[in-house]
Parts: C-alpha cells; structure tokens; sequence
C-alpha cells in the first residue's frame, strides 16, 4: 500500500512500488523470524507498514511500529544499529544486484488515523456531516 502525503510531483514508479514491497515482506520475515544476531531486537515484535525507496532505489526508508506501540522510542534505535546486518540479509534474500541503504523510521499512519476518529466523533462534526 503507498501512502504518497504530502509528495510533489510524479508518484513512485511501478518498479519503486514493487521493490519497496518485496523489501518490506522480506523485512517482517527477517524480523519475525528473528533472524538478526541482536537479542534485543529480536526479543520485539516489530510491524513494518511500508518501505519506500528512492527513484535510484539505492535508499529504502522502512515505516515500523513494534507491535502494540509499546517500544516505540527504541524500535528505530534497535534497527538502525542492526542496519548494515539487514541490509545483507535483505539483498542476500532478494538476489538484487545492489541492495539498498537501509532507513527506520517510526510508522505514524495509526497516530493519524485515531486523530482522525477523534475528529469525526466530535460533536460539531458530526453534525455538520449529518447536513
């Protein structure tokens, strides 16, 4: 799922599209699978909602959320020191030629969504939107 807020321009190729997902499923399996040498961040359930990559694909930027939000503040900090060991099994596994620079950062699309449902519970809204 691309989620391209507050972009200009063009959208993301059908190739960056296709590169970021196969990067992100191979992400949550390594992740899941615990398959990383750090028992820190193999002890956390991490979720990765998306990866986009760049228009030369050489850097990848993995939206994460450790499961059930808790872990928020050291998910990043985990992965990025794991990055350059993820960023082997990740090409390794995908077979691409050149395996891209990995980046972390914190998933806020549920954030967005529960302000959102806050929003549309409110009072005034609601009755505005009954008009």
């Amino acid at each position: 799922m691309a989620r391209n807020l507050h972009h200009d321009g063009p959208g993301p190729s059908q190739r960056q599209l296709r590169v970021g997902e196969l990067i992100r499923r191979t992400l949550s399996e390594v992740l899941a699978r615990g398959d990383i040498h750090d028992p820190d961040l193999n002890r956390m359930s991490v979720t990765v909602g998306e990866v986009r990559t760049s228009p030369d694909l050489k850097v990848a930027t993995a939206y994460v959320l450790p499961l059930g939000g808790i872990g928020q503040d050291k998910v990043v900090e985990l992965l990025t020191r794991n990055k350059g060991e993820l960023r082997r099994v990740v090409g390794r596994k995908l077979g691409l030629k050149f395996s891209p620079e990995l980046r972390f950062r914190l998933d806020k699309t549920f954030d967005r969504m529960d302000d959102t449902r806050r929003m549309l519970d409110q009072e005034a809204v609601r009755r505005d939107l009954d008009t």
